[in-house]
């Protein structure tokens, strides 16, 4: 069995093309640049030029090819999107016209010359493939496994950060499990504009492989949980500091006893020992997290506040930016399952698949049982 997993990130896309038939060691592995890091460059590109620019595609993950955006356009540059595009920026189409962006339709965009055109999307199949196919690697694959992080289409005037915490309360609360947030994508709720848009894009690119899709936190949360060592601890705090978001899951398992969501770029190595102290301890307030530019923090099961429960748990690290905190009080152990931190996410994605597959579950467990 062979399955393409991608955790579409800010700083980086985490590829693994998964096979059953050998150690999950030898599968294909590939960390490339993330789609809005690519985006972002062919805008900076443009802007050097002078070049006006057009944004096709759909709706992608934003930061980096959303500030070079705006440099393009404090330059005096032109900016043309379509209304897919162009919500990359923002749901409410009237605040990306603010912006100065020019929304135009379809066919308004066909007909524009003299433009940098910059296809906008999380998800590129046909490059993927084409990277395996020149180390003469099958591009086959049975399943796709798609994760990334989708703050939702908030109302005007609501806080982004809010809405997006406020879903991940939602999962939780439903069922408490880390692959709860696992979903076929005719689960994906309509809020979630960039999930869809990435499954859609799939689809599109790939007619007939069945999909999952996971959000990047609990995907890294649970490839945290297939490093031995974590594993047989009784309870875990995992802590993985991507690039542009910092997700701490206190668990039992994959259960979930507490969590809490930052920004990584927005809080300092002190800050981020003190919060992981106190969630652990049960003090950490909602607002100390989302007064100082984060999501927020959630205690389940009626954990609330005001308690350590139980034993202390391991401290387990994984992401980009792990090394902001290697020195800290916390004594964190850096997880590396199956050897390779990097695609954490990636083995999150193979456990997400299963849960969705139960056809798959088998063999899937089986390839990587240690």
């Amino acid at each position: 069995m062979r399955i393409l997993a991608i955790d579409m990130g800010t700083g980086t896309q985490d590829i693994l093309l998964f096979d059953s038939s050998g150690p999950v060691e030898n599968s294909c592995k590939m960390v490339m640049p993330s789609a809005t890091q690519i985006a972002a460059g062919r805008i900076r590109r443009a802007t050097a030029s002078r070049t006006p620019l057009l944004l096709t595609g759909v709706t992608q993950g934003g930061g980096p090819c959303g500030w070079a955006m705006e440099d393009h356009l404090r330059a005096g540059g032109i900016a043309f999107a379509t209304p897919e595009a162009a919500q990359t920026f923002d749901d409410d189409l009237d605040q990306v016209a603010a912006m100065g962006i020019q929304v135009v339709s379809d066919d308004e965009a066909t007909a524009l010359a003299g433009v940098e055109r910059v296809v906008l999307q999380d998800l590129d199949l046909p490059a993927i493939r084409a990277a395996l196919a020149a180390f003469d690697v099958s591009p086959r694959f049975d399943g796709i496994a798609l994760a990334c992080l989708d703050h939702g289409a908030s109302p005007p005037g609501y806080s982004d950060r809010l809405f997006r915490f406020e879903h991940l309360k939602r999962v939780v609360g439903a069922r408490n499990d880390l692959t709860a947030f696992a979903m076929l994508p005719d689960e994906i709720p309509a809020y979630l504009t960039r999930a869809r848009a990435m499954v859609a894009t799939a689809r599109a690119q790939d007619a007939g492989a069945p999909i999952v899709f996971l959000d990047t936190g609990p995907a890294a949360a649970l490839g945290a949980l297939q490093d031995p060592h974590v594993a047989a601890a009784a309870s875990q705090l995992v802590l993985n500091l991507g690039n542009m978001h910092a997700l701490a899951f206190h668990l039992r398992g994959s259960r979930i006893i507490s969590l809490f969501e930052h920004h990584t770029g927005e809080i300092s190595a002190e800050q981020i020992t003190d919060f992981t102290e106190r969630l652990i301890a049960g003090t950490l307030a909602h607002e100390d997290v989302f007064n100082t530019k984060g999501h927020g923090v959630f205690y389940a099961d009626g954990a609330g506040q005001g308690g350590a429960r139980g034993e202390a748990p391991l401290i387990a690290v994984t992401g980009p930016q792990r090394g902001k905190i290697r020195d800290s009080r916390l004594g964190p152990y850096f997880a590396t399952p199956h050897g390779d931190m990097m695609i954490s996410g990636c083995f999150g994605l193979l456990t997400a698949y299963a849960a969705k597959h139960p056809a798959a579950r088998d063999e899937i467990e089986r390839a990587l049982a240690w």
